[in-house]
């Protein structure tokens, strides 16, 4: 299911690609945050659905992604977070859920600590709030690989963790477009956006959400494993966690019935 596309001008000057699902007079509105190195088109699958049910759905390209603009870095997370604030304002948006998988549950729990007033809900995806002690070593050696050798040197270690083999071996027209994406990507923004999640640790800030929060992940997710949304769980006050049998890292894409239905249920306890 394709959307409108639209755009704006974020307020240091780098524009914002993003696409509009649904009915922009609807309520029910949600904002949706793709992964590392995937663009706006991630969340199609997750959008059609969610229009089904009488919602409005818009997914961005974070900067550095996409068609959005690659300015140079460093990155910082509170950009990423002031970016979400400025599309929601563009749309007219006071609040809305924001629903972020990987790298965009990251940005999801900045914006949410930084413009808590205009978080409705929240859907964290196969993400966390800290990559863990060896992090910036981690994500500073990916980042050097693609500077060195360029993306194609990552293919493998990303089709291992985005995927199960049976959901690999079924879908590969899927595996296809997020290859495609993948090598499409700007490898100084990569780089830089790599760095930026190397440094990235929201976990004192956890207690402070206070908004409806669903977390969910796949049990064979080695990227951001369960621990992590677990540790996501403990620090939320009131979240509500799910577990996704046999699901790896991109759950929105081999899930999406899944990945909907938390996202609704966010929307149904402040809706009705």
């Amino acid at each position: 299911m394709t959307g409108s596309m639209g755009s704006l001008v974020a307020s240091d000057g780098a524009k914002i690609v993003y696409e509009i699902h649904g009915d922009t007079a609807s309520q029910r509105r949600v904002t949706l945050v793709h992964s590392l190195a995937m663009d706006h088109t991630y969340w199609r699958p997750v959008a059609a659905r969610l229009v089904k049910a009488g919602a409005c759905a818009v997914a961005l390209d974070c900067r550095g992604h996409g068609a959005s603009d690659k300015p140079a870095g460093p990155y910082l997370m509170d950009r990423f977070a002031d970016d979400l604030l400025e599309l929601q304002t563009h749309l007219g948006w006071e609040k809305a859920v924001i629903g972020g998988s990987s790298m965009g549950g990251s940005v999801t729990l900045a914006f949410a600590v930084r413009h808590a007033a205009h978080v409705a809900g929240l859907a964290l995806i196969d993400t966390t709030a800290w990559y863990g002690e060896d992090a910036p070593k981690a994500w500073a050696g990916r980042a050097n690989t693609a500077a060195e050798k360029g993306l194609a040197a990552l293919i493998d270690f990303q089709l291992t963790r985005w995927f199960g083999e049976d959901f690999s071996k079924a879908n590969p027209a899927v595996l296809k477009q997020c290859v495609d994406i993948f090598l499409a990507n700007d490898v100084p923004a990569y780089v830089a956006t790599c760095h930026m999640l190397g440094a990235f640790d929201l976990r004192a800030a956890l207690p402070s959400l206070k908004t409806p929060t669903r977390i969910l992940v796949g049990e064979e997710d080695y990227a951001t494993p369960p621990a992590m949304a677990q540790a996501l769980h403990a620090g939320i006050a009131g979240s509500h966690y799910t577990l996704l049998p046999k699901a790896r890292h991109l759950t929105p894409l081999e899930r999406p019935d899944d990945v909907a239905a938390e996202i609704l249920a966010v929307l149904n306890s402040i809706h009705g």
